[in-house]
């Protein structure tokens, strides 16, 4: 889960139109966007602590995994360093070399379809401002830059196009974004109902709580800092599931132009080689 950083309240809390509303979440996703495409050209690391829950909330075990990201062919992508203190188990590092000896590998034409696939399952983000109404509750003052908050709750009627759309009929919360840039500085949602994921093969059920938060790392641009989630779930809609997750993102730094340099010679070289 992640570590919920405390608020400096500002003195704004007049309520405007909801139609206000709509429109900063729809120029958030348009960030939304806009950031996902500028962490490609980033290395970062990713600590990500999960603890298994029994019945009580106590802590029946924990995992910890490090994961370092590297640029290849133009792209990060994250490669696990460590489990619990220690070398990253067996089949971690085979699926770690696998993605990396194809992605090294990797055409023009193949990653252009990647990207395409990438695409698609981000698409729910798109449809955030059909799912739901929101409220202009006012401003506050995160990480000493003002930010929009809103109210988000579902809105009737709602037709979901992606999988992952399915379940905002079944949270509510608020989001807090960057008065300038727009990018999403905080989300935090409680389910409240319950939904499948995985196949349908876990329900997450009603109490889970996420929260998701973003820091300004250049000019415009938002990555993720941390992500917190507390779930409840039952699998296989028998055995119960409690964890607590926490993912913090540190260490960003942009690829050196050089970098991106060698990548597109690279790229080119192999659709030369292959006639395209």
């Amino acid at each position: 889960m992640r570590t919920l950083l405390s608020f400096f309240i500002a003195s704004s809390t007049i309520l405007v139109a909801q139609s206000d509303g709509r429109e900063i979440a729809r120029r958030s996703v348009f960030a939304a966007e806009r950031n996902w495409k500028a962490r490609q050209s980033y290395t970062y690391t990713v600590r990500d602590e999960e603890r298994h829950l029994d019945s009580q909330g106590r802590v029946k075990s924990t995992d910890v995994d490090v994961s370092k990201a590297v640029l290849v062919n133009g792209y990060s992508i994250e490669q696990t360093v460590s489990h619990n203190g220690g070398l990253p188990t067996p089949a971690r590092k085979k699926k770690d070399d696998d993605s990396l000896r194809k992605r090294r590998s990797e055409t023009p034409s193949e990653g252009a379809a990647r990207l395409r696939e990438d695409k698609e399952k981000r698409a729910f983000i798109d449809e955030v401002p059909d799912a739901f109404n929101f409220r202009l509750l006012g401003e506050e003052v995160v990480r000493v830059r003002p930010a929009y908050v809103l109210e988000v709750t579902p809105k009737p009627g709602f037709h979901a196009h992606s999988k992952y759309s399915m379940m905002f009929s079944k949270v509510h919360g608020k989001i807090w974004v960057d008065a300038q840039d727009f990018g999403w500085v905080k989300v935090d949602v409680d389910v409240m109902e319950p939904f499948s994921m995985g196949l349908f093969l876990a329900r997450v059920q009603p109490g889970s709580h996420i929260v998701f938060e973003q820091t300004r790392v250049a000019d415009g641009i938002w990555l993720p800092v941390s992500i917190e989630i507390t779930a409840n779930a039952k699998i296989l809609f028998v055995k119960n599931y409690a964890m607590h997750e926490v993912i913090t993102y540190s260490e960003y730094c942009p690829a050196q132009p050089n970098q991106l340099a060698s990548t597109r010679d690279t790229l080119a070289a192999k659709s030369n080689s292959r006639g395209l």
